[in-house]
């Protein structure tokens, strides 16, 4: 009985200590008015909005700092299809900062094989270097220069879902490989049609059309440069190229309109024709004569003058007369 008595008291000091000390942690911790949450501080380098994070990571002010699920609500806002890093910082007494890292696109994606507008059309996505749809709420004017990849009829595209298709990885392979390829600056793709589900048919900003093969990419790159130095050195423009062959590669080149270098050239000045007057040999020895008499030394200087203008002989020989 004496050993049954001193369980008994040790169990319930126990469990008053237990009660009391979660009621003093309730009540100093929880219920705290310090530990609310006062400050969240959003970091984010793209185009996420503040209430459409908070909405996410159901956070609010007011919260008590001890009650939020670090973990459970970087889940939820990694599940946003803009964020790919999520760092969160619970910072005594009632500041929580959050970090967010953006998906940049790359690219336009549309299962329609023509559009003219991505901005404007509900078909068309951006879509990251992994392959992540995004439709943003904020379009910024960058995203207008974006490629287009068009084409993608094997999936249904849906905002956060990841591409599958062999053909969208490829495209974004391709993409990434000429962007850290000295290749940019000569080929800067506009557009890739995945349509035909074998090959990529990709144009650049100067309307060349190059086929590319679903396999070794660098190596198609490499052919690639060969062309674009023959073009530089012929002083000639890509129009066509099949890189899917390895040998007897088939191509097509067009030579550049030629530059205009003057737009208002003014028409050239139609020369005026005079028609010269025939005086007679008699005629020009009186007025040499004429001329020794009044001026001697003046004579050659005549004779000039009655060569180039017939008329001016004329009137000297009425006042000779």
């Amino acid at each position: 009985m004496g050993v049954l008595w001193k369980l008994s008291l040790l169990v319930i000091l126990c469990a008053a200590g237990y009660a009391g000390a979660r009621e003093g942690i309730k009540r100093l911790v929880f219920e705290n008015p310090d530990y609310r949450v006062r400050t969240i501080e959003l970091q984010t380098d793209g185009t996420l909005q503040r209430e459409q994070v908070l909405k996410a990571a159901d956070l609010h002010e007011g919260t008590n700092i001890f009650s939020v699920n670090l973990a459970r609500m970087r889940d939820h806002i990694q599940q946003l299809p803009q964020a790919d890093e999520v760092e969160i910082v619970r910072k005594l007494p009632s500041e929580i900062d959050i970090r967010i890292v953006e998906r940049k696109p790359v690219a336009w994606i549309t299962s329609e094989t023509e559009i003219n507008d991505p901005f404007a059309s509900d078909a068309a996505f951006l879509v990251g270097a992994r392959g992540v749809l995004m439709k943003q709420k904020k379009l910024l004017p960058e995203y207008l220069g974006l490629p287009l990849i068009v084409g993608c009829s094997s999936e249904t595209l849906e905002a956060g879902k990841v591409i599958e298709s062999p053909e969208v990885k490829t495209a974004l392979d391709l993409l990434r490989l000429t962007e850290s390829n000295f290749l940019q600056t000569r080929f800067q793709i506009r557009e890739i049609d995945i349509s035909k589900n074998y090959c990529l048919l990709v144009t650049d900003k100067n309307r060349s059309r190059v086929m590319f093969g679903l396999n070794d990419l660098e190596g198609q790159l490499r052919r690639l440069q060969v062309f674009l130095d023959y073009c530089d050195n012929t002083k000639q423009e890509l129009e066509t190229l099949n890189l899917v062959a390895q040998r007897n590669i088939p191509v097509t080149f067009t030579r550049p309109a030629a530059d205009v270098i003057n737009d208002t050239v003014e028409p050239a000045v139609e020369p005026r024709i005079m028609k010269a007057i025939p005086v007679h040999v008699q005629e020009n020895r009186n007025h040499q004569d004429a001329g020794k008499q009044e001026t001697g030394s003046s004579a050659p200087k005549a004779r000039a003058t009655s060569a180039l203008f017939p008329k001016a002989i004329r009137n000297q020989q009425k006042k000779s007369e």
